[in-house]
């Protein structure tokens, strides 16, 4: 993906790069604000796996929180994921009886865990709070998983829960909305020749 595109012969009759990111506001209640980003094959609207979008939303992932703390949740496969963080030398803590924390995970860092685990769902918590333990989140995280982010996500700057494989990002928060992701996002993404498209 760093690279020239090379995929997409539609793509490149209408003068657009080989991969696009989709960045639309998402309807999941009255009282959710919520923003959708998809990471697609242009041409053919698969979504871009492997390490090419693990290098991708590991540099841009980070750009959302705009120098504000950010902390990495697992809360699924812990085992798999403690190995890995372990050979890794990649530090975290356990936070609940099922999710585990890691602090500040620096650009390659979370590139590895984003391909490894990249058929996983897992989130990002980006603001202040996560300085501090977040019991209440930790406790339904081990309960409810996913879905707790729902209740969590107004005391942080956001919450973006991550399905990698399906090139699909949940942005949980109530400050950014679509054209203030697209603008935050925009250099990264021309840096690897992706073209970001507001579906409506």
């Amino acid at each position: 993906m760093s690279g020239p595109a090379n995929g997409s012969a539609t793509g490149e009759a209408l003068g657009l790069p080989a991969f696009s990111l989709d960045v639309q506001a998402l309807d999941l209640g009255a009282d959710i604000k919520a923003v959708g980003l998809e990471l697609l094959e242009t041409e053919s609207r698969e979504p871009v796996r492997g390490e090419r979008a693990a290098e991708f939303w590991a540099a841009t992932l980070p750009l959302l929180a705009n120098g504000e703390p950010l902390v990495l949740d697992f809360f699924s496969h812990l085992e798999r994921v403690r190995e890995f963080c372990a050979s890794h030398k990649i530090d975290f803590r356990e936070t609940g009886s099922r999710s585990l924390v890691i602090s500040r995970p620096s650009q390659e860092q979370l590139q590895q865990l984003s391909e490894r685990f990249a058929a996983e769902t897992f989130a990002l918590r980006s603001g202040e709070r996560t300085k501090e333990e977040d019991a209440e989140l930790a406790d339904g995280l081990s309960g409810r998983g996913v879905d707790a982010y729902q209740a969590a996500y107004k005391r942080y700057s956001f919450c973006a829960i991550c399905e990698i494989d399906d090139g699909w990002v949940t942005l949980l928060s109530e400050t950014l909305w679509p054209s203030e992701v697209v603008r935050r996002l925009r250099p990264a993404a021309q840096s690897f020749h992706v073209h970001i498209a507001r579906p409506n």
